[in-house]
């Protein structure tokens, strides 16, 4: 992990300009997972701040596909200029440092937090893994291929991984099938992590599990595509921004149809979802480029490009953060219990403690920008 620290604004700027309506979707992104990810009360939740119980898809659901489809655009933005001037294998071996690190974050802090436990019940999956994985298979596609073979593969892997799901009968079950537990990607999970090394809710499949990659890396091409449009200079904005009104709308219509025959799941995270939820992050990232690059209106971004700036360090200390503010005791009681839970209903309380967790974080991001410290992996 390196840290880069940015003295003139301007000339990093020309070095590797940014586009500022990504960085603010980022920021809202991040800021989103910290908040359902960190309430006060696991038992007391707003519904639009769960995830489904199985098949639809609620606010929170999008949250992950979101960030994985800025993952794409930040591929493009990242490797455009490089692509044609430095040796592939030099960013692919970069890329695969990277993925390598993403990947043992998550088991380390497991080991800090469960020790006595050792590997033996390590998670092998997660977010951050599905997050490397993503970078590391898009870079390698966007570097080798062209955007019509990018568009074959995602149409491919949607497909595909359809064909998969629903009519490949699953070992040790007979038939296929979209179950928690006994749907083809659980089976290879146990397959290949066994169950001691699945996610703890369940321990017989993993919502992050290894089969369900393959429609998250069409989720990270989704990305590629629209920034491979927005990075269009013989384009004009309002045109970009039309067309990419359109692509998200036609998406979400298509996801919407094979919803009825393959559903909308996150956590089987189903070709359907990958186009309901792309076509919904082209919209989000449209109306975002025309309000910001376009029109200019960048009062309110601040906050959100401070959590956008250093988003993979604000989710990883969302780990962190929490868990020792839930040691500090007042009086023998929690600052939950102390400062939340008696002045509001039990809904409201853990909403506010949430809330309350975003604002710590945002500040620790805050200083950090404040000294132009970009924590790159």
């Amino acid at each position: 992990m390196t840290k880069e620290i940015s003295t003139q604004n301007s000339s990093l700027k020309t070095q590797n300009p940014r586009l500022l309506s990504l960085d603010v979707m980022r920021g809202v992104t991040i800021a989103a997972m910290i908040l359902v990810n960190d309430p006060g009360d696991w038992g007391h939740i707003y519904a639009p701040l769960e995830h489904s119980k199985w098949n639809g898809c609620t606010p929170t659901d999008l949250v992950f596909p979101f960030f994985l489809f800025m993952v794409g655009v930040s591929v493009t933005y990242a490797m455009e200029s490089r692509k044609a001037t430095v040796s592939h294998s030099k960013l692919i071996l970069k890329a695969l440092q990277r993925t390598a690190i993403l990947i043992a974050i998550p088991w380390i802090t497991q080991l800090i937090f469960h020790w006595d436990r050792g590997f033996s019940h390590l998670r092998f999956p997660g977010v951050l893994p599905r997050i490397a994985l993503v970078y590391f298979i898009c870079t390698i596609i966007y570097l080798k291929t062209s955007q019509k073979t990018r568009d074959w593969i995602f149409a491919g892997a949607l497909i595909g991984y359809f064909i998969i799901m629903t009519f490949i009968p699953v070992p040790g079950v007979g038939y296929a099938n979209l179950e928690p537990a006994t749907n083809m990607g659980a089976w290879i999970d146990r397959l290949v992590f066994t169950t001691n090394h699945l996610w703890s809710e369940s321990h017989t499949w993993d919502p992050e599990g290894l089969l369900g990659t393959l429609p998250a890396v069409a989720t990270g091409l989704f990305g590629i595509r629209i920034g491979t449009w927005l990075k269009r200079k013989d384009v004009d904005d309002n045109v970009k921004v039309s067309w990419m009104f359109t692509y998200g709308v036609i998406a979400v219509v298509a996801g919407l149809v094979w919803d009825l025959f393959f559903p909308i799941n996150k956590a089987l995270w189903t070709s359907s979802f990958v186009l309901y939820t792309g076509g919904l992050a082209t919209i989000a990232l449209a109306l975002s480029y025309w309000l910001i690059d376009v029109q200019g209106r960048k009062r309110f971004t601040y906050p959100f490009v401070v959590f956008g700036a250093n988003a993979i360090t604000a989710y990883v200390l969302s780990g962190f953060i929490p868990h020792y503010m839930n040691m500090i005791k007042i009086g023998g009681l929690s600052i939950y219990q102390t400062f939340f839970a008696p002045h509001f209903s039990p809904l409201n309380a853990s909403l506010a403690s949430a809330i309350f967790t975003v604002i710590i974080l945002w500040l620790v991001m805050w200083i950090l920008y404040l000294r132009k410290i970009i924590i790159k992996i």
